[in-house]
């Protein structure tokens, strides 16, 4: 059930029992709250945690205005996961080569000379893309000039992971059985796009004296040009990130036939969710606008995908259809603590202690993304048991980090 966080705007309703929620959040969620626009409440997942404008972890219903911000610029992030034939079984014994034919086949990180990993700096490792999903980004960028240079670099973009807590992972479930899962989002492309109209919507508030408890709570009014044109980009960039998503998991699949000799297939459809998107939809008898920034349809009977962090267990979910929640869950852990507060309070033996039994990077430039950086995933389910039913449990073998 969820809990009210005092506001003096629209209620907060907060699914964090059991889970600690910093107080730089709390504050952030009233902000949200007391926009004019907001419709009926905002909800918090039990994931939340401070970001630019609004919080991670945050479902927002709005009439009248968006807010770019509330999307954030990772446009479109989201997961993917396969279930395999294969068995715990029928993975052999050292995982280090599947991890590495993981690496070779999906650029990731940065290249050691510090390119970006896109696929011009991993050489020539080219994946079967459409070029008709570039035509409606040329239209968007012949109204908006600046997003070309980022539009130029996306066709490179396509099946890249990228930096930061975008992964991929094979797993195992509770009957031992193998899965791929992974996650990531529509790359430098969206970045571009969040921030473009995120500044633009901010010069929009300075020159009409609107004055905002947040200046990153800039929004952009319903009927708008700018209106239009961010939510054409923004559907752009959501399906850029499913398509990026098939096209690694199509080479991570592939991988996995070259480590494991036993011809195997994928006996179910993947499960597939944004984490970071709009959508027009209804709710309490009105059609909104709703965002969710780190967050997952739970309509009834929708699947989900709740990862843990690198060293705890993921979740494949069925949401419950829970009308307070807008019908959402979370989308992972949740950082309980900055990434620079992360380097400076773990060491390298404490991140290779926490990820030990899984095949995945031990070094210091994933010290951020060690286990402990990350509420308990334990305590997030439990707080969400009436927005979400586990269908699977999944711990991971292999991890490849961005």
């Amino acid at each position: 059930m969820f809990e009210i966080i005092e506001s003096t705007g629209k209620p907060i309703k907060a699914w964090i029992r059991g889970v600690p929620v910093e107080e730089s959040a709390k504050q952030q969620l009233r902000n949200l709250a007391a926009m004019p626009f907001i419709y009926s409440h905002i909800a918090a997942m039990p994931d939340v945690h401070w970001g630019c404008g609004a919080t991670v972890g945050s479902v927002i219903a709005t009439k009248g205005a968006i807010i770019p911000a509330a999307v954030g610029v990772d446009i479109g992030c989201g997961m993917a996961a396969q279930r395999t034939t294969l068995t715990a079984a029928d993975l052999p014994d050292n995982l280090h080569a599947l991890r590495s034919s993981i690496e070779a086949r999906i650029p990731h990180g940065r290249t050691n000379d510090g390119a970006h990993g896109d696929r011009g700096a991993w050489g020539d490792v080219t994946p079967e893309v459409p070029a008709e999903i570039f035509t409606a980004l040329t239209e968007i960028t012949a109204k908006h000039p600046k997003l070309e240079q980022a539009a130029r670099r996306a066709p490179s973009h396509v099946g890249t992971l990228g930096t930061g807590n975008h992964f991929i992972e094979i797993c195992l479930d509770e009957e031992q059985r193998v899965w791929v899962m992974l996650h990531s989002g529509s790359r430098g492309i969206g970045n571009r796009i969040g921030t473009y109209f995120i500044e633009k919507a901010k010069k929009d508030m300075e020159r009409w004296f609107i004055n905002l408890p947040d200046k990153d709570l800039a929004y952009i009014p319903q009927g708008s040009d700018l209106f239009k044109d961010y939510l054409c980009a923004v559907e752009w960039a959501q399906n850029f990130a499913r398509i990026n998503r098939d096209v690694m998991m199509a080479a991570a699949l592939a991988a996995l036939a070259e480590a494991v000799p036993k011809p195997f297939s994928c006996d179910q459809k993947a499960v597939n969710c944004h984490h970071n998107y709009v959508s027009w939809e209804r709710h309490f008898g009105d059609n909104v606008m709703l965002t969710r920034k780190g967050a997952v349809d739970a309509h009834e009977g929708v699947l989900g995908i709740i990862p843990g962090s690198m060293g705890a267990k993921s979740f494949i979910v069925r949401g419950k259809g829970n009308r307070e929640s807008f019908m959402s869950c979370s989308h992972g852990a949740g950082r309980s603590m900055s990434r620079a507060e992360a380097r400076k309070r773990f060491t390298l033996e404490d991140h290779a202690a926490a990820t030990m039994g899984v095949e995945c990077r031990k070094d210091v430039d994933v010290i951020d993304e060690t286990p402990a950086a990350y509420k308990s995933i334990d305590a997030v389910m439990a707080a969400q048991d009436d927005l979400v039913e586990v269908i699977h449990t999944l711990r991971q073998v292999v991890c490849v980090k961005g």
